[in-house]
């Protein structure tokens, strides 16, 4: 009988503070989030500084929470799987530094994981991944389709040219007094509007599969500024309804575009953005009519997480692939080579 493969992962890229225990890279044994959301809210986003400090307070604690909630000890776990990059490299080091040290003081090999991976991964632990896939990610820092044709194969087919979809998010939230994180609220919003500010599409080249979010958010900028100038006053359940619809249109289109070209037999959705209620709603309604399988985590899933990471690690660690002590934070790390 085979014996169960337990990994603990560790993820501090941002501003959440996390460990998780997965078992045999689909199961969540125990899943420890710490959020910084209400010390960031009033600077309006995240200080990389103020984050670093609590993980450095925070890191020690939610590991142990997570093997207690686990009911594992050190001893019990085959590996450690820590986010490398990207991310902040104050908040990446803490997070790395503390997995150092875990590992080293347990004898445990050490894995560093890519954070988008990650997020990827994260689809695992809900149903397993079948090749070739799609994946689209939405985050406050990407946004990108990837084509894997196996595990730890990654192919950027498309990415954003500016601005990711949750940065414009936050940007347009904040032009319209909205609170950070602004997703959540622009969603609700949204949502709940039954008009909607007729905005642009930025759709770029008839081929591409890439993405720009930058026009969209001066367009809503120069919207309520002019409304504003003629003594008008801006609804912002409209505004917030006519941003959502562009970015869904195109993050629809060209992820239902670029699955079609490539046969893939599975598509799925990863990051804080996939969170969304209106993308998840559009994605789920193309791909049902298409035929083509698609899949998109609980929204604790979509936002970071350690779980995400272990399950990523998982996989990395069945293929024989270890890291060393020698691991660095770092912020800019290329998803398409990080396996390689």
């Amino acid at each position: 009988m085979n014996k169960d493969m337990y990994i603990l992962g560790i993820e501090t890229s941002c501003d959440e503070t996390a460990a998780s225990v997965v078992k045999n890279g689909h199961e969540i044994v125990s899943n420890v989030v710490a959020s910084q959301i209400q010390s960031q809210q009033r600077f309006g986003g995240v200080v990389p500084e103020i984050a670093s400090r609590h993980h450095v307070e925070q890191i020690t604690l939610v590991i142990e929470e997570a093997l207690a909630k686990a009911e594992l000890s050190p001893s019990d776990l085959d590996a450690v799987a820590v986010t490398e990059g990207p991310g902040l490299v104050g908040a990446l080091l803490i997070g790395i530094n503390a997995a150092k040290a875990f590992a080293f003081a347990n004898g445990l090999p050490i894995i560093g994981v890519h954070h988008i991976a990650g997020h990827i991964y994260a689809n695992q632990l809900m149903q397993p991944m079948e090749f070739p896939l799609l994946a689209l990610i939405v985050s406050g820092g990407h946004t990108e389709l990837v084509l894997m044709e196996n595990h730890g194969s990654f192919k950027l087919i498309g990415e954003t040219r500016d601005d990711a979809a949750g940065e414009a998010y936050d940007k347009v939230a904040r032009v319209l007094g909205l609170p950070y994180p602004g997703g959540p609220h622009i969603d609700k919003l949204a949502l709940g509007s039954e008009e909607a500010v007729d905005f642009p599409r930025a759709w770029l080249e008839p081929d591409s599969y890439d993405f720009s979010f930058s026009g969209l958010k001066s367009a809503v900028i120069n919207y309520k500024h002019n409304l504003e100038q003629k003594g008008g006053e801006v609804n912002p359940a409209h505004v917030a309804a006519g941003f959502q619809q562009s970015v869904v249109e195109v993050l629809t289109d060209k992820t239902l575009r670029a699955a079609k070209e490539y046969g893939v037999k599975q598509v799925i959705a990863a990051g804080g953005v996939a969170a969304n209620k209106g993308l998840r709603a559009s994605l789920d309604a193309v791909f049902e009519k298409e035929g083509i399988p698609f899949y998109v985590p609980p929204i604790y899933l979509c936002t970071d997480n350690a779980a995400m990471i272990a399950a990523a690690g998982s996989s990395m660690f069945e293929s024989g692939k270890r890291g060393s002590m020698e691991m660095n934070g770092r912020p800019g790390m290329e998803l398409a080579s990080w396996n390689e």
